[in-house]
């Protein structure tokens, strides 16, 4: 993929099938510099449109109402992707789950290769949650179930 396309690819959209993490990139709103983040609560609902819900105690919320434009780094086979779009608030505060927390809905705006000139992914990162197992699922069954509805 050389140059952007404005969905994502088959091979992307099955890969958020399962629970993956990916890099929010936003604009501060005190520095006006970037930020990222690494999240896992967001699916893709279509080829062109991300779900995704951010704690109400993150700045990554008011980031993303104050300036909508964000980029999302997701690390697939072999490629790293750059997904930039424009966040809208789905629904505020999201219903059913435990605590405050808001869900937005990114609209795809490009999707390009970040990575650079002759390199590959040997392989996709992984991750582990260090909690309770049996409350982290449980709370990822709320999280994704509240933002199906939403």
């Amino acid at each position: 993929m050389s140059e952007a396309v404005t969905q994502l690819t088959e091979t992307l959209l099955q890969q958020f099938k399962d629970e993956t993490f990916v890099l929010l990139s936003t604009v501060d709103v005190e520095s006006g510099g970037p930020t990222s983040t690494a999240i896992s609560w967001i699916y893709a609902e279509n080829a062109s449109t991300f779900r995704l819900a951010i704690d109400h105690l993150s700045r990554l919320v008011n980031n993303m109402i104050q300036n909508p434009l964000i980029t999302i780094t997701v690390f697939g086979e072999e490629m790293v992707y750059a997904v930039n779009g424009r966040a809208s608030v789905r629904q505020d505060p999201l219903q059913d789950v435990p605590f405050n927390m808001c869900c937005f809905d990114i609209t795809i705006e490009a999707v390009r290769n970040a990575l650079f000139y002759g390199a590959q992914l040997s392989s996709v990162p992984q991750f582990v949650k260090i909690y309770d197992q049996r409350a982290a699922e449980k709370l990822d069954e709320q999280v994704f179930a509240a933002m199906k509805k939403a």
